[in-house]
């Protein structure tokens, strides 16, 4: 029996993404997998359904049709609670499935008897790196950041010595050293700009330091970082010798970046109203975490708002601002994860529980919920 892949279209509003391009559909088709593409699904991210047809799928009109006869649905954002009811019980759904924050959802996955895999909880292992959908999206992210930053600005970030004069580098401030906030910081270097960049995490600094950046030092006691590589949440005696310490490096910045979040948590307030008065009229910040609540007091999502002369920009999804690279690393990271466990001889995929991967990832199997965390939420 053949295994069906389905690529349903993306309907979230500003969702230009694909789960699967051409490339890797060609790959999936030669480990024997039957692959299904939603019309259309391609287009936003720059490949045609003639492309899925030569790769080897078959094109489907009927989104509806196309879910129901599916074993495995790959998607890069949730599908609703009324199409998670059409799956059949054993299809396995893998995506952005946002957990923590979607109770109702992966309630409602678990009764359909669905086998959830949700991608953002991919183990930050070696192993596992090829898979890591939450690092490859944040890069992009950290990128499309600055790039929105440099059009919202009324200065260029480049040093230029000119016989009008010279005109200094732009300042940018970067809040947070993991994977998006070291992509804007070398963005931002390679513009020209002068760089300062915060984390909590002291082991970061180095990484800082290897782009070209300044590395601000606050001296906020013990911090550290979880087993994953995030920093800790801080106290809140913390977060007040560490918010003063930034508004003095906020108010001499014409660019701030936040990138700051806890993964399953509102992110944390780092600019403050205190703050942003401090800045000049023509400063920009952006807010990378606006979708999880924001890092910047104030910000609205989907919005570029003005307070007293400084743009606060709160887009959501910047990766879907560059689809075609940000539909090609996602692709290839669910590409990696189903090659990883695909039996080649029976051409279906095997969830081995015993793998720390799979233990992970997967939050709802056999009609339960499977995860331990989400389980203890679901119960209390």
């Amino acid at each position: 029996m053949t295994t069906t892949v389905a690529v349903p279209k993306e309907t979230q509003a500003g969702e230009t993404r694909v789960a699967l391009i051409p490339e890797h559909v060609a790959k999936l088709v030669k480990l024997g997998a039957c692959v299904e593409v939603e019309l259309g699904a391609g287009l936003g991210s720059g490949h045609r359904d003639e492309a899925y047809t030569a790769a080897g799928a078959t094109v489907v009109a009927d989104r509806a049709k196309l879910l129901a006869a599916a074993d495995i649905v790959v998607t890069v954002r949730k599908l609703s609670g009324e199409e998670v009811a059409t799956l059949r019980r054993g299809t396995v759904l893998a995506g952005l499935l946002d957990p923590f924050l979607s109770p109702a959802l992966i309630t409602k996955l678990s009764a359909s008897g669905v086998s959830a895999i949700s991608m953002e909880l991919i183990p930050r292992s070696t192993r596992a790196q090829k898979m890591d959908v939450l690092s490859s999206q944040a890069s992009l992210a950290g990128y499309a950041a600055v790039i929105i930053a440099a059009e919202q600005s009324d200065k260029i970030f480049p040093m230029m010595m000119t016989p009008a004069g010279t005109i200094m580098p732009a300042r940018v401030f970067i809040i947070g050293a993991g994977v998006a906030g070291l992509q804007a910081i070398a963005t931002a270097k390679r513009l020209g700009a002068k760089v300062e960049a915060y984390d909590t995490r002291p082991v970061t600094e180095e990484q800082v330091r290897s782009l070209g950046a300044r590395f601000l030092k606050i001296d906020l006691g013990e911090t550290g970082q979880t087993a994953q590589g995030y920093a800790n949440v801080l106290t809140e005696e913390q977060l007040k010798l560490q918010r003063a310490a930034m508004k003095r490096v906020c108010a001499e910045s014409d660019i701030v970046i936040t990138t700051a979040q806890v993964f399953g948590r509102r992110a944390p307030i780092l600019v403050t109203s205190e703050m942003l008065d401090a800045m000049r009229p023509g400063s920009v910040v952006v807010d990378l975490a606006v979708e999880n609540g924001g890092n910047v007091e104030g910000v609205e999502a989907g919005r570029i708002a003005d307070r007293r002369g400084v743009k606060i920009v709160g887009l959501p999804n910047l990766p879907a601002c560059v689809p075609v690279h940000a539909s090609q690393m996602y692709s290839a990271n669910v590409t990696a994860l189903l090659e990883e466990f695909w039996d080649r001889e029976a051409k279906v995929l095997r969830l081995n529980f015993d793998d720390e991967i799979i233990k992970g990832c997967v939050v709802t199997h056999g009609g339960k919920i499977v995860n331990e965390k989400l389980a203890s939420l679901a119960t209390s």
